[in-house]
């Protein structure tokens, strides 16, 4: 590997400049784990689940979409959607415990991490965000329905994508420096239908500006 990159990598085990200090560290989901159960019997996805993650506070870690944070998880970033018809913000990845999911454990989102470097200097991160209600209790009633030799019942199967109407939500992450991380998010498609929850309401050319320099310096 030769560049920028190299040079970055060469630094950190010197000493001279941690760049691996922040990065991808945080978790999408930390309810229905065992280091947040504290229940008697040690039933740790009836002790937390889901719908209990946007009131209860854990001890031990902490989640989010699109999250970075340091290396000790003191100081965490994290993005939350809401696509003006969910009763709840979307902070956190959802998905069927165990017992729920005729195969166990499984989470009903689509998310994708498409870039990092070692060091993380640059970073992309990627969400599918349905515009209609997220159909969470329909993934929930339906799986739990069906039995084991049966396919599992997927968000797309729930025809909440079909005509196209979802939000590509794109995340990009760059270090101009160890402590100092640019972030640029996208929306697509964009906002050309006249629907009020599709605009973004400010002017990021700036910031969009000093990523792309940010870019070019990380090549």
């Amino acid at each position: 590997m030769a560049g920028a990159e190299q040079a970055r990598l060469l630094e950190v085990p010197k000493g001279r400049a941690p760049w691996r200090r922040w990065g991808p560290y945080l978790s999408e989901r930390g309810w229905g784990t065992v280091r947040e159960d504290y229940s008697a019997t040690g039933e740790a996805w009836d002790f937390f689940p889901h719908d209990h993650a946007r009131s209860r506070a854990y001890r031990w870690n902490e989640d989010g979409l699109a999250g970075i944070c340091d290396d000790r998880q003191h100081l965490c970033f994290a993005l939350a959607f809401w696509n003006g018809r969910d009763p709840i913000l979307k902070e956190r990845l959802f998905g069927l415990t165990g017992p729920q999911g005729n195969h166990g454990e499984d989470v009903k989102e689509y998310w994708w991490y498409l870039d990092s470097t070692p060091t993380h200097s640059w970073m992309r991160w990627r969400y599918m965000y349905p515009q209609a209600e997220f159909p969470y209790a329909d993934l929930v009633s339906v799986n739990g329905q069906r039995g084991k030799d049966e396919p599992e019942f997927e968000l797309l199967d729930t025809g909440i994508f079909d005509d196209g109407r979802y939000w590509e939500i794109t995340a990009d992450y760059a270090k101009a420096s160890p402590e100092d991380v640019l972030v640029r998010h996208g929306l697509r498609p964009p906002p050309d239908d006249g629907d009020d929850r599709t605009q973004a309401g400010c002017d990021h050319r700036d910031d969009d500006r000093r990523l792309e320099a940010v870019e070019q310096r990380l090549r």
